[in-house]
């Protein structure tokens, strides 16, 4: 059978077994009226006053949205927000990236996330997590390092965060205080956040918000300089908004993770020999790192022993940017890596991802399929695949003629588990 699953920006057909087992979200339609839904969210928030009521006119206003790397519409929400605060000068807002540890956007990358007249009439400011001058120490964390924070997003008078809502690999859920924590902080603050403890963590994981120790600093962090307003969408297959949750910042984002939970849980009854999973297509697969998103959710179905197809483009590489592919050049293997992350000496930003993903190499074999060359995928202890029908084939003659297969098309957007 013949099954499309989301891959770069024009997705992929794959030939099946009839057999397969496809594990997908409920598709929710997008909303009727997007902007119509957004401008009434923005009036009729969640436990606070209307956006337009609490901020003057003579206010600095910083508007914190995602990085190119999630696929948050902000070309969508940023408009309406600016809109929507037509009594405040232009020159009073700044739109502040949230690059965590990532790389810079360019102006084309911008007009592409924001459109051009926001490019064109609104500061827009990168976060630079290593400039410790452009951050904020606002105190210590209960979970022992200094908190710093983005300078033009703590001396504003009046904070906004963006974001869009869905199942997260190590925090339960995305959106919210993610915006802030990791999105603007500085680099000290990032690497407690994500230390080995922190990220092996067993509750550290899709969907949990319980005791979660991720979830709890995001938040403890952001309750240092709570954004005073928070704009979160869900989105479908087809990145179309889904529902809008707006107002204060853990009200409106425990709802709209409830929501999020409800639509994209999917439990099943055994695990698999082998599990197809797309990383949910451009923007979400532009490289190998935010890959990892995929191999996690597949690792949750996969048989001890089985193994992983992974169908991300990664058009922007490894990336060539941070530490993601220097750390794989001082191990050999994955459970090396895990002793060389876990040693409480060892300190590397990007090891979070190499940690979550050298986790799944060591229960299951990883393929990717991508554009990326077959020495940088070996360089990440990874197999390349040139055809996940034939690699399928090939699989037969490991697990048997009954291997059982399962697909997850969306990718990290649905959530399956097994009851065990």
């Amino acid at each position: 059978m013949e099954t499309e699953i989301l891959y770069g920006k024009k997705g992929l057909t794959v030939d099946l077994p009839e057999e397969s087992f496809i594990i997908e979200p409920k598709n929710l339609p997008k909303m009727e009226d997007e902007k119509e839904a957004v401008l009434k969210a923005l009036r009729d928030p969640i436990g606070i006053a209307p956006l337009k009521e609490s901020v003057s006119s003579t206010d600095k206003v910083s508007i914190v949205i995602s990085d190119i790397t999630r696929p948050t519409p902000n070309h969508i929400l940023v408009p309406l927000l600016i809109k929507e605060l037509d009594h405040v000068p232009l020159e009073n807002i700044v739109i502040i990236n949230g690059t965590g540890t990532h790389r810079d956007q360019t102006r084309e990358e911008f007009i592409q996330m924001l459109g051009e007249w926001v490019v064109n009439n609104i500061r827009i400011v990168n976060n630079h997590c290593h400039e410790k001058d452009e951050h904020v120490n606002l105190g210590k964390s209960k979970f022992g390092c200094d908190i710093y924070l983005n300078k033009e997003y703590v001396e504003s008078d009046f904070r906004i965060v963006t974001g869009f809502i869905e199942p997260h690999f190590f925090a339960g859920f995305s959106g919210g205080p993610k915006g802030i924590m990791p999105g603007i902080a500085g680099i000290e603050t990032i690497m407690t956040f994500h230390n080995a403890r922190m990220i092996g963590d067993p509750l550290s994981t899709w969907g949990n918000m319980v005791n979660n120790p991720v979830q709890d600093m995001t938040r403890e962090i952001n309750s240092y300089c709570k954004p005073d307003f928070m704009l979160n969408v869900t989105l479908n297959r087809e990145k179309d908004i889904t529902a809008v949750f707006a107002g204060e910042l853990y009200a409106a984002h425990d709802i709209g993770c409830a929501f999020a939970k409800e639509h994209s849980m999917y439990e099943c009854e055994d695990r698999f020999d082998v599990v197809i999973v797309s990383n949910s297509g451009y923007p979400l697969d532009q490289n190998l790192y935010q890959a990892v998103k995929g191999m996690s959710a597949a690792h949750k179905i996969v048989k001890e022993g089985g193994s992983i197809i992974v169908a991300s483009e990664c058009s922007d590489g490894l990336p060539n940017h941070g530490n993601y592919s220097k750390i794989f050049d001082m191990a050999n293997n994955p459970q090396e890596l895990l002793d060389m992350i876990n040693h409480p000496d060892f300190k590397m930003f990007d090891q979070w991802q190499v940690q979550k993903q050298a986790v799944v190499q060591v229960w299951a074999d990883v393929y990717i399929y991508s554009t990326l060359t077959d020495d940088q995928v070996r360089g990440a202890m990874l197999h390349p695949v040139h055809s996940i029908e034939q690699t399928l084939q090939d699989l037969k003659g490991k697990y048997g003629g009954d291997m059982s297969i399962a697909v997850l098309p969306l990718g990290p957007l649905t959530i399956p588990y097994v009851e065990e």
